[in-house]
């Protein structure tokens, strides 16, 4: 750091003295080269460049070489793959669109939209999700820096477009989120779910649990505890854990909740939580532990006696002036960079499936809340591949479906 005394007077007679000369901090004990940030340099040397080679001759053959004026050889006549970044038909980070669902199978994960909002009760607009999600991740590259990781090195991903959901009718929505969940699933592939509103977290999870006789635990990322049975006689994104966990592999003393309170947290919610004994950390409870306890404890209760973790991660989780796209914004949140703390430490552990909830684009600000969907998708699966955990979950399957 550098210190400067400002100039001062002398005395009562016009005039300033001298800048007094610089004062450096002395630091003999700091190493730049042990810094995390130049260890991520270093990281960055060790990963393969295959796959951007690929993908640069596979962009030339479908999008016809570039005109003769270019230096740079790579670029193909119509855009194809990761570049321009604001160009292109918009699937997740880019990722191949795969036409034929069965193809899911080939792949490491799959990114599947529910374009549902009819449990929401306040603000809608989450329907508009997956497609405000896919459209700003064409703002991100596959690889991370602190991680030094390149998903697009290090594993493979798709976007199998859309589950057909059915606007107004809840069950029949249902079914059918459930039915494409557990057959990416059954794959083998690791489902990520762009929501939608809340109310998909039960079919997500019953689409899953279905496909194994193995206990699934469940990590819940919100502000609002979700787990009434009923809220305006049906279903609702406040209900999603209290069916979910009628399940018999899916214990509610397996679910972990972090990051419930403030003023939107029905009481009715509350009591069903007292009966089934569910695990609640409020932000409060966060800040004392800090973030890494707070990984552990997560984990621990999660994993009891589990065979599999399942997250789910609600945006409005994190504190509303980051998240304005959302359909019941609370102050009070977690920060982004504490919630994607968390999140990458849980997810080292392996998981089973991931969404992404409440996204809301006619609510954003500048594709700020579609950005942090983005971001929690991406720091689950670099989290995963960091830690050798991709593709664990196929080892619970153990009764696939087939359509």
């Amino acid at each position: 750091m550098i210190f400067t005394n400002a100039p001062t007077r002398r005395s009562h007679r016009a005039g300033l003295r001298e800048n007094a000369p610089c004062v450096r901090a002395h630091h003999p004990d700091f190493n730049a080269r042990e810094s995390l940030g130049w260890k991520a340099v270093e990281a960055e040397g060790r990963l393969s460049e295959d796959g951007w080679r690929r993908e640069q001759q596979w962009a030339l053959d479908m999008g016809l070489p570039g005109a003769d004026c270019l230096d740079d050889k790579t670029i193909p006549t119509f855009a194809r793959g990761e570049l321009p970044h604001f160009a292109g038909i918009n699937t997740f980070l880019k990722a191949p669109y795969v036409e034929n669902v069965r193809d899911v199978a080939k792949y490491d994960a799959a990114v599947l939209g529910i374009p549902f909002d009819s449990g929401t009760t306040y603000r809608p607009g989450t329907r508009f999700g997956p497609h405000g999600i896919r459209r700003i991740s064409a703002l991100y590259t596959p690889y991370n820096y602190e991680l030094g990781v390149d998903l697009r090195e290090q594993m493979t991903l798709c976007d199998a477009g859309d589950v057909f959901t059915i606007p107004a009718n809840l069950e029949k929505s249902f079914d059918q989120i459930t039915r494409g969940v557990s057959h990416v699933f059954s794959s083998g592939a690791l489902p990520i779910m762009l929501g939608g509103d809340h109310s998909i977290g039960f079919p997500c999870v019953r689409g899953i649990a279905q496909c194994t006789s193995k206990r699934i635990g469940i990590i819940h990322f919100d502000r609002h505890i979700d787990i009434q049975e009923k809220d305006l006689d049906e279903r609702m994104h406040a209900t999603p854990w209290y069916w979910a966990t009628e399940m018999d592999n899916v214990p509610a003393t397996n679910l972990v909740q972090l990051g419930i309170g403030g003023w939107q947290v029905p009481r009715a919610g509350v009591k069903e939580a007292r009966k089934r004994q569910t695990n609640v950390l409020t932000i409060d409870d966060i800040e004392k532990l800090g973030l890494e306890k707070t990984a552990e404890i997560a984990l621990e209760l999660a994993w009891k006696d589990a065979d599999a973790v399942y997250i789910s991660f609600d945006v409005d989780s994190v504190d509303c002036g980051f998240v304005p796209g959302t359909g019941w914004p609370e102050p009070g949140g977690f920060l982004p960079r504490e919630a994607l703390k968390i999140l990458g430490l849980v997810a080292a552990e392996g998981i089973c499936g991931l969404e992404v909830v409440e996204v809301s684009p006619p609510y954003d600000t500048s594709d700020i809340t579609a950005l942090l969907g983005t971001r929690v998708a991406v720091e689950v699966l670099g989290s995963l591949v960091a830690h050798g955990k991709m593709g664990a979950h196929k080892s619970i399957i153990d009764k696939p479906v087939s359509y």
